[in-house]
């Protein structure tokens, strides 16, 4: 039986050499890598400046896993939920955030979570696996076209916050990214990138030391362990004296500043105390904060701060000189918002 190839894991030298070894001209696999990536075909039927016998070869020996999307869905707000459907039957999120200025593609590096973050709902997924680069690739390329068909322009950013934890998956989501940048595939800048970390020590180090161009986020959600190990259990193994030191290293390598994603709730993370660990957290290297509306999980242990937590947290940080954003969920209605992502669709 003869299994074939997906064809997008070879690299564009791979496939020139595929078609010499098979009586052609190199610069066929040049033809057949932009269609790939640029073009982004979904069949080698849709290669139509390659002759039907080419075509016909490629078919025999190789497949294109690309992606489906399986429904999609639009919020009040303009947002918009991807549910994809992989090659396997598998399927995973993705949105499109869209504000004024620019749109926002929301990408899932994972099936499912390997993680168990109590206040997320894709966390009670198993995880099933890890994406492939082209996977990933795919969800950018399809928000991108629904960005220009709903919102004439193309995608502005990408953030690695969907389904599963990017730096569990290192290497794919680096391929992607390398994917995604590249001339030879959407050619964004890796400064509109950010991926987002639950906060593995030694992988925050990795890719300071890999000399990455994105931007880091890391959820952050409390300064203080005994509360942060409480509502994310595996930090119990990542204490924040090794956070602080990896996202040291990593300014150090960088120069680059951290954003700290952070929810606050009711009788958990919303006392002055939690408010000056914070402030004393955010010294170590120049960052900024995002404070992140909490969306109800159904089960009703974590509530949203009242607005006043809110105020005090953004009033202190910014009298310590740091940088706060107060964001607001998009797409709640239709489950897309921050940590809503579970395949409810």
């Amino acid at each position: 039986m003869n299994i074939k190839k997906d064809i997008r894991a070879l690299t564009k030298d791979q496939l020139r050499n595929f078609f010499v070894e098979n009586g052609d001209k190199a610069f066929r696999g040049n033809q057949v890598y932009e269609w790939l990536w640029i073009k982004s075909a979904h069949s080698f039927e849709d290669m139509t400046n390659i002759s039907l016998e080419t075509r016909e070869m490629l078919q025999t020996n190789f497949v294109i896993n690309h992606i489906e999307v399986d429904t999609m869905q639009r919020s009040v707000d303009g947002t918009v939920k991807n549910a994809v459907r992989l090659h396997d039957g598998l399927i995973v999120e993705s949105v499109l955030i869209p504000t004024k200025s620019r749109t926002t593609a929301c990408v899932s590096s994972q099936v499912g979570c390997s993680l168990d973050c109590l206040f997320c709902a894709t966390a009670r997924l198993k995880k099933m696996r890890n994406l492939n680069p082209d996977e990933i690739y795919d969800q950018v390329v399809a928000i991108n076209q629904e960005s220009l068909l709903y919102y004439n322009h193309k995608l502005s950013n990408v953030v690695f916050m969907g389904m599963g934890e990017p730096l569990m998956n290192y290497n794919n989501v680096l391929k992607s990214i390398e994917k995604i940048t590249s001339p030879e595939g959407l050619g964004m800048s890796p400064k509109r990138i950010t991926v987002s970390t639950s906060g593995i020590p030694k992988m925050i180090k990795k890719m300071a030391d890999d000399d990455v161009k994105f931007n880091l986020a890391v959820s952050l959600h409390s300064a203080i362990d005994e509360v942060r190990t409480q509502i994310m259990p595996f930090t119990k193994d990542f204490p924040l004296a090794d956070l602080k030191e990896a996202i040291e290293y990593w300014y150090e390598k960088t120069g680059s500043r951290v954003t700290y994603e952070y929810v606050v709730w009711e009788g958990i993370n919303d006392s002055r105390e939690a408010i000056n660990a914070l402030v004393n957290f955010c010294k170590y290297v120049p960052c900024k904060v995002n404070l992140i509306e909490y969306n109800p999980i159904d089960d009703g242990y974590f509530q949203q701060a009242k607005p006043q937590a809110i105020s005090d947290y953004t009033s202190i940080l910014e009298m310590n000189d740091i940088i706060v954003n107060v964001r607001r969920s998009r797409g709640k209605d239709i489950d897309a918002a921050c940590g809503q992502l579970a395949n409810k669709s």
